[in-house]
């Protein structure tokens, strides 16, 4: 089982590139990733193997509610921003515009090991975002 942990700061570069450190990439099977749009205004990372396991797994578990089109609209947001792409040899996975739109990524980046995913956050974003999770949970 893949375990992704810590958090880096490497800076998007041109050809909208960012470089996946090398503890990421060494549990990363082949030399490709699927990146999509997260929760929370962040790009998801998954392992390529990993992916179609985990992708069901979203969708499986809405189906709880019984209800048809929030499962579509699921489907839709899961699957209509997914790509594959390549690592290159430095590294370096290319992010496509509309998530980095999405994500609010110009310059400086958070990439964050979150268990069996890779996260891609504004740095800016990601800073106010743990600010607000450490806030509630020292709040409960």
């Amino acid at each position: 089982m893949k375990m992704f942990l810590g958090e880096y700061n490497p800076n998007i570069t041109e050809g909208s590139r960012v470089a996946l450190p090398k503890k990421m990439r060494e549990q990363i099977a082949g030399d490709s990733v699927v990146v999509t749009r997260g929760f929370e205004k962040c790009i998801y990372v998954y392992d390529k193997s990993d992916w179609q396991e985990q992708s069901e797994k979203y969708i499986e578990n809405s189906k709880v509610d019984d209800k048809q089109a929030k499962i579509r609209d699921l489907e839709r947001y899961v699957y209509s921003s997914a790509t594959e792409t390549s690592i290159d040899s430095q590294g370096r996975i290319v992010i496509p515009s509309n998530l980095l739109e999405y994500a609010d990524i110009i310059g400086e980046t958070a990439v964050v090991g979150v268990g069996n995913r890779v996260e891609l956050w504004s740095k800016s974003l990601w800073a106010s975002h743990i600010q607000n999770i450490s806030s509630e949970l020292s709040n409960s």
